[in-house]
């Protein structure tokens, strides 16, 4: 079993199943006609399940012949202009190469005697991104696994710099349309049901400045502590973008930690046209960025900022094994000493690669091109008497829904697109996302790939009709 050991001895045997597999994907990629197969839960199980992992096949090239068959051949390929549903993002061809490099080697970027230059890389980036926001000379962050760790990450700090003892008091202000991780933290963290306040929105989606500062005012009249506000640069589902400056100057007159979760947004950090969207993150405690979404990285590639690197203190603890207190004394770069985990990838390399071969500008011109894409998209619903567009898009979502002329019953028409999304998902043709919105059903393109023209929003537009028209129809003939 040796042999199957990553080494000098078995350098050439590494070779030939990586170019085995590297081919198999590249052919693959090369001739999928659509993002989906359309297979059901039903038909794949069984294939998976009668699989016996205590019988190896002994063989690389029999195990991906065996993959392809209960994965390649039906897995969702995010890199097709049709796949319009998640914050998936096709990726950049220097950031897989990077993927490559860092599962081979496999640092670990706990501590300096587990990746020596990996640490350094990290912590480039992280000085880069902070540079792109503004934060200041003394701000500092660390790699995350997504999103969600960094908001939790971040609320952390808040918590810890809110400074009482009593977490009951301690309250998160934080929009209508915010992300489930806000919430998720608030209970991880030990605070109350009442812990997060849902700020209402506009009619862009928008946190209402005037909302936060009475529920803010109404904060410090209850005896409560104003914990943190979180500012969204990018919703999930609309794209959306709170008033950051308004919102920063909430947060300095209630003295309120500002964290600012730019996972989706991020993105304009690099962008040529668009970066002026989200003027005032330079006024954030602490930043979300998913390079994984709209700089084009695989998964995971995530990161929290903050603006005063002390404050990442609250996530230090030191064991004699790994950091002992007398490495901060040595000045030894510990990246553990910042982070929630401990073993942790080096998916730092994966955006170092794209910087280096393509630069910011090359991530931005990718990103525009989307967020211009939406624009077009949503002229097209909002001119299409079929469907109503939600609200113009900040970045690159659009949510909508078709109206049937002839059906004015909100039940019906919710299960019309309900089933002209599950429809479309089967045909394998295109893939969409849902939500809802007031109470109702809505369908959402998530447009993220530069590939995708107009036509195809156009061509899925009529799917989606066609599919929900056919529903619609069926309902007719059973009520007859």
């Amino acid at each position: 079993m040796r042999s199957h050991l990553l080494n000098d001895t078995t350098a050439e045997q590494y070779r030939r199943s990586v170019t085995d597999g590297v081919e198999r994907v590249a052919a693959k990629l090369a001739t999928t006609d659509r993002p989906f197969t359309g297979i059901t839960v039903d038909a794949l199980a069984p294939r998976i399940d009668e699989i016996d992992l205590d019988q190896p096949l002994h063989d690389t090239t029999a195990v991906l012949d065996e993959l392809e068959d209960v994965y390649l051949r039906d897995a969702i390929y995010f890199h097709h202009p049709r796949y319009l549903a998640h914050l998936n993002c096709p990726v950049v061809i220097p950031a897989v190469l990077g993927e490559a490099v860092l599962s081979a080697v496999n640092s670990s970027l706990d501590t300096w005697d587990q990746s020596a230059g990996g640490t350094l890389i990290e912590r480039k980036l992280i000085d880069w991104t902070t540079e792109r926001i503004g934060l200041g000379p003394a701000a500092d962050g660390v790699f995350t696994s997504g999103g969600t760790q960094s908001n939790l990450q971040a609320l952390l700090l808040a918590r810890e710099e809110a400074k009482t003892d009593s977490l009951a008091k301690l309250r998160i202000f934080a929009s209508e349309v915010s992300h489930f991780s806000v919430k998720k933290s608030a209970k991880l963290l030990g605070l109350g049901q009442d812990a997060v306040v849902s700020i209402p929105v506009d009619h862009d989606k928008r946190l209402q400045t005037v909302a936060l500062a009475r529920e803010l005012e109404r904060c410090a009249q209850d005896g409560l502590v104003p914990m943190a506000v979180v500012a969204t640069a990018g919703t999930t589902d609309f794209g959306s973008i709170d008033p950051l400056p308004e919102i920063a100057e909430l947060c300095e007159q209630f003295g309120t930690w500002m964290h600012v979760d730019a996972a989706y947004g991020c993105g304009l950090l690099a962008s040529l046209k668009h970066r002026d969207r989200i003027s005032g993150i330079e006024r954030a405690d602490s930043v979300t960025v998913d390079y994984h979404k709209s700089f084009f990285q695989p998964v995971s590639s995530s990161a929290v900022l903050v603006r005063d690197a002390a404050t990442l203190r609250h996530a230090t603890y030191h064991a004699e094994y790994l950091n002992p207190r007398r490495m901060v004394e040595e000045r030894i770069p510990n990246q553990v000493d910042k982070s929630l985990q401990t073993t942790r990838r080096f998916d730092a390399l994966k955006l170092w690669m794209t910087l280096r071969t393509m630069g910011a500008d090359g991530i931005g011109q990718l990103f525009d091109e989307v967020c211009d894409l939406a624009r077009e998209g949503w002229k097209l619903i909002a001119a299409d008497p079929r469907f109503d567009v939600v609200v113009r898009p900040s970045l690159s979502t659009l949510v909508f829904r078709y109206i049937p002329a002839a059906v004015t019953d909100p039940a019906e028409i919710d299960r019309a697109n309900l089933y002209a999304r599950k429809a479309l998902f089967a045909s394998g043709d295109a893939i969409v996302a849902g939500t809802k919105v007031g109470g109702r059903h809505y369908l959402k393109f998530t447009l993220l790939n530069p590939e995708t023209q107009a036509s195809d929003i156009a061509a899925v537009l009529d799917l989606i009709a066609g599919h929900a028209e056919q529903y619609l129809g069926e309902s007719l003939d059973r009520a007859s």
